[in-house]
């Protein structure tokens, strides 16, 4: 299976850099995982909501332009379905076995997903009630990708 995630916004501190290679790394033994990057806009926090709204919107057509028509998009968003770690492997392990060898995480920047990404996602996830930030999503989900094959494959994680 290939796996992509698609942040807006580049990961800055080395420590998140390292631990997301890391689990990247580990994911190598259970599928192909693929990191796209595009530029997020310059968000003040005295943005008006038309403005918020372009900034998401021209964030949301970067995104779109790297997810093929081919990938089943999981958009993480804080409307999405929570589930757990269990039901997660279950998803990832459904949409192999139903044929989708490719899926797509899509992680917005600061202000969320546009409408565009949202309207052309398959589902939407949400981590947790609590809001992270895009680098600690982006975290969060690679380890919960590392924990679900894990929990396929009946091996030990962490308890």
């Amino acid at each position: 299976m290939i796996i992509k995630l698609c942040c807006v916004g580049k990961l800055k501190e080395k420590y998140y850099t390292d631990a997301c290679e890391e689990l990247i790394k580990r994911l190598s033994r259970f599928c192909t995982m693929r990191v796209c990057e595009v530029a997020d806009e310059k968000a003040p926090v005295s943005l008006s909501p038309a403005e918020e709204m372009l900034v998401k919107q021209r964030e949301g057509e970067r995104l779109l332009a790297q997810i093929s028509d081919k990938e089943y998009l999981i958009a993480l968003d804080l409307g999405g379905k929570q589930c757990s770690s269990e039901a997660f492997a279950a998803k990832l392990q459904g949409l192999e076995d139903n044929g989708r060898a490719q899926i797509a995480f899509a992680i917005g920047g600061s202000l969320g997903l546009s409408p565009t990404v949202l309207a052309r996602a398959n589902e939407r996830l949400q981590l947790s009630e609590m809001t992270f930030p895009h680098r600690i999503a982006r975290l969060v989900l690679l380890e919960q990708i590392y924990r679900g094959y894990k929990i396929l494959r009946g091996e030990t994680y962490h308890k």
